[in-house]
């Protein structure tokens, strides 16, 4: 590259959300970007997580773009591998190669105002763009509880998402943190391996059967054969999803008959009486992320496995120290303690228009209009934004509706014409945020009595969209002007001099065009 490459729109990230906005650019006539991306490889999380056993809990033919089917899925819910490989086959088939920037982690992302375009400096070189489409997802830093001791462990420490493929766990004492999806993947495969397995649960999880199987030879060669089958099979999951949405957002007591089928999915595995109770939540099923599993209770009954119903507190030298007390000695420290979901490091990088950066600006919470743009951050979108998560489908449905927001916020851009950004105004940010957050207080993520993930610090949840993806796919179908303020450079570009030099101007040599006038 050169020392300082302008590009029209710059894309941070290569999984599911950064590769689906690349073919949304090929496909809007777009060639003019980039995608930076830290790793040496495309895929995103499911480059990152590798760990033993590691699959998707959505079904395969829901969970890939619907511009891009795959009728070759070798089983129901895809393993790690085979979603990676589908990754990599997007970037080949799209010809995303030439666009993309590997080992390129992005360090800070400042609004230039005089230019109104975006300056990036990364471990490769520092870029501009007119448009930064932020796909880093939320899946993508571990988050690691600071235990006290644990610098000091003369063992293995790693996370799940960091899986440590060298290290040789057989007949090793290890100590399992956490019992969220990877947990209850990684544990059925190490407790084959392991002298004695130990798993630190601070709250039991909800967790239903597994419909996984091989998918057979006769189906893979039907859907390559007729494409339309395998759109009526993602058809159908999605819709049966769409359905089951009306439990989780307005009637969760319906809830009930589910967490029977999982009680008996337990039951099945576990008889200890005592290992039962410490295993059944006492929170609505869907308050947390439902866990799919057919191994994992079978596992948990196995005799060299142990279950800490409390949280890990403290280590000392080789010992592991429960809330409650308990101490097991081991030889490893496996963390499943999930990500940095409510405070994305990616926020803390970007400065916008008053000097502040996205962290800062969040600091009560993320918000962000329609998911998609944040007040003080002009021409600058993320994909997988606050309140875009789900609790019950697949996230691709809800990347695809951003596409559309972001393919038609390009387009507003187009017809403004010359040097224009879009700023999201203030009001238009918190009016939207206080629907969902009205909406939210029905849910069952907000009232089925358990502490998840899906919270902030402050008990807000910033996480998760209270509807369906037909509702949400309607509200990002198109760019409301009404709800962004036009800014317009007032100086000529060739009179601006060296954007980062020029950053604290800010707003002095811009001048704000009411949408409309």
């Amino acid at each position: 590259m050169t020392e300082h490459e302008h590009v029209r729109v710059a894309v941070i990230g290569s999984g599911f959300g950064g590769l689906g906005a690349a073919v949304r650019l090929r496909r809007e006539g777009i060639t003019d970007f980039v995608v930076l991306e830290r790793a040496s490889a495309v895929g995103g999380t499911w480059r990152d997580n590798s760990y033993p056993g590691c699959a998707c809990d959505v079904p395969s033919h829901l969970y890939s773009f619907s511009f891009a089917p795959n009728p070759d899925w070798p089983r129901t819910f895809s393993g790690q591998e085979h979603i990676q490989e589908y990754l990599e086959h997007v970037a080949d088939t799209f010809r995303l190669r030439p666009h993309l920037r590997l080992d390129t982690e992005v360090k800070l992302m400042t609004w230039d105002a005089d230019r109104l375009r975006w300056v990036i400096e990364t471990s490769n070189g520092t870029y501009s763009a007119d448009v930064v489409v932020s796909a880093t997802g939320p899946l993508s830093d571990p988050k690691t509880p600071d235990i006290p001791g644990i610098d000091t462990f003369p063992g293995k420490v790693f996370h799940s998402a960091r899986w440590d493929h060298d290290y040789d766990l057989r007949g090793k004492r290890v100590a399992m943190i956490g019992t969220g999806a990877s947990a209850i993947q990684i544990v059925p495969e190490i407790q084959k391996q392991v002298g004695k397995l130990t798993l630190f649960q601070r709250t039991p999880p909800w967790v239903m059967p597994r419909a996984d199987r091989a998918i057979t030879g006769v189906e893979r060669w039907l859907h390559k054969q007729l494409p339309f089958t395998t759109q009526a099979r993602r058809g159908l999951l999605w819709g049966i999803r769409e359905l089951q949405v009306q439990a989780f957002t307005k009637r969760p007591n319906e809830l009930g008959m589910v967490e029977q089928i999982a009680k008996r999915n337990m039951y099945r595995a576990i008889k200890d009486p005592a290992l039962r109770a410490k295993l059944t939540p006492t929170y609505r099923i869907g308050c947390k992320r439902i866990l799919l599993s057919n191994a994992y209770y079978p596992a948990l009954a196995k005799p060299n496995v142990d279950v800490v119903a409390s949280g890990l507190t403290e280590v000392r030298g080789n010992t592991v120290v429960a809330a409650d007390g308990t101490e097991t000695e081991v030889d490893a420290i496996i963390f499943g303690t999930g990500f940095h979901v409510t405070d994305m490091p990616i926020a803390d990088r970007v400065v916008g228009d008053e000097g502040l950066t996205l962290m800062e600006t969040w600091k009560d919470g993320m918000n962000a209009l329609r998911g998609a743009t944040a007040a003080g951050f002009p021409n600058w979108m993320t994909i997988i934004g606050p309140n875009t998560g789900l609790g019950n489908s697949s996230m691709i449905l809800m990347i695809e509706s951003q596409l559309n927001y972001m393919a038609d916020y390009l387009r507003q851009l187009d017809v403004l014409g010359g040097r224009a950004a879009l700023a999201v105004r203030p009001d238009s940010v918190r009016a939207w945020n206080h629907r969902v957050q009205e909406r939210m207080k029905r849910t069952v993520w907000n009232t089925g009595g358990c502490n998840s993930w899906y919270l902030d610090e402050n008990g807000v949840n910033t996480t998760v969209w209270p509807g369906t993806t037909t509702e949400f796919r309607a509200a990002t179908r198109r760019v409301d002007l009404s709800e962004y303020e036009v800014l317009r450079a007032s100086e000529p570009l060739e009179a601006v001099s060296d954007p980062a030099a020029k950053s604290t101007k800010k707003k002095a040599a811009t001048k704000k065009v009411e949408a409309g006038a």
